[in-house]
């Protein structure tokens, strides 16, 4: 069993004692979870909300927006609540929330239409997350930028309360995707013990990694293959001097392939696999006129930084991400004049 359950250090450094009070008795709860929301967002979500339900609270599940086809699948996904497809039900729900949980984002913005109710909720705003520099929207929060996903830390909250006992296989499959889809599989941040020891649990709770991989990462439609292949054949631009390599898709490119949410997923990652780049980049056009940026590294090359720079956005050392308020060709102009900046540092990463 991993150290942390039962590390009174670990205790003191959170608000895990207070929450876990606000949790010994029923109450009205509403989970929530960030736009263009990813494996972890969904995966630490609905494991929350299974465990919450089997502890006899009543739970609903909101996100701004829709969830990507390839987590369709998903264990409780039938119980997700999309704001920009029923506000009027979403809002009510916020309205007579008790605790209102904030679950892998770090601050109310990333709620985008759903921001303004849930800040004017009179509930118990709680944040569970794992990236750095945690708005003060929260009341409490439990936040761990080391950590390897905020899944990770809802299995802790779990072990912590003493009810390992409650996690079924469908909510450890819930964590499992939250885990493996946020460290690309256990490739990046994931040189922790206790990612494998909670790993290790979630198989003995009966969970099939291979089938669950084939659901995650094995789902690709013609389309979006397509469009992966469309990404590295004519939209790829490796730019050796820099160790550096971008992708863009203006909306017109992405329209010719029916996108849809989650097509873009994993883009970027291939721009990283070209031997010699330690940073890669992905922008594209969304149609409300901004450009979604996607960062990824290799070794010790913080990328969140850079997205918090020069985005305004945010995320983890080797995968960030942002939202670009600028045109596409300025984005990227942005982006190809920081790179002289950062030679060295991306010419020895390790």
């Amino acid at each position: 069993m991993p150290e942390m359950e039962t590390n009174p250090e670990y205790l003191e450094q959170t608000d895990y004692r207070k929450i876990l009070e606000l949790l010994e008795t029923p109450r009205k709860i509403l989970v929530t979870s960030h736009t263009n929301p990813d494996g972890d967002a969904i995966g630490s979500a609905l494991a929350f909300y299974g465990y919450l339900v089997r502890k006899g609270h009543s739970v609903s599940v909101m996100i701004p927006d829709p969830e990507p086809a390839f987590l369709s699948w998903m264990p409780f996904r039938e119980k997700l609540l999309v704001f920009r497809d029923d506000p009027g039900k979403c809002r009510e729900i916020i309205s007579s929330a008790e605790l209102i949980f904030a679950v892998d984002y770090n601050g109310l913005g990333r709620l985008s239409q759903a921001e303004q109710p849930v800040r004017e909720s009179k509930a118990v705003k709680i944040l569970i997350d794992h990236h750095i520099l945690p708005s003060p929207d929260f009341d409490l929060k439990i936040s761990f930028a080391d950590i390897s996903s905020t899944a990770e830390i809802i299995y802790d909250l779990i072990a912590i309360a003493g009810d390992l006992d409650l996690v079924d296989k469908a909510i450890a499959e819930c964590i499992y995707t939250g885990i493996v889809t946020d460290t690309g599989s256990f490739s990046y941040s994931c040189n922790y013990v206790k990612t494998y020891l909670i790993t290790a649990d979630l198989f003995r709770k009966g969970i099939d990694g291979e089938h669950l991989h084939r659901l995650i990462y094995d789902t690709y439609s013609e389309n979006r293959m397509r469009l992966l292949g469309f990404s590295i054949n004519d939209k790829l631009v490796v730019l050796k001097d820099f160790h550096a390599a971008y992708i863009s898709l203006t909306l017109d490119e992405l329209n010719r392939f029916r996108h849809r949410i989650g097509d873009t997923e994993d883009i970027v990652n291939f721009a990283l696999y070209v031997d010699g780049v330690n940073m890669a980049a992905l922008f594209y056009e969304k149609e409300d006129g901004i450009v979604k940026v996607s960062l990824r590294s290799k070794g010790n090359f913080a990328v969140n930084s850079i997205a918090r720079e020069y985005y305004n956005g945010g995320g983890h050392r080797n995968a960030a991400g942002a939202n670009s308020h600028h045109s596409l060709g300025e984005t990227i102009r942005i982006f190809l004049d920081l790179l002289p900046r950062f030679r060295e540092q991306l010419k020895s990463v390790y």
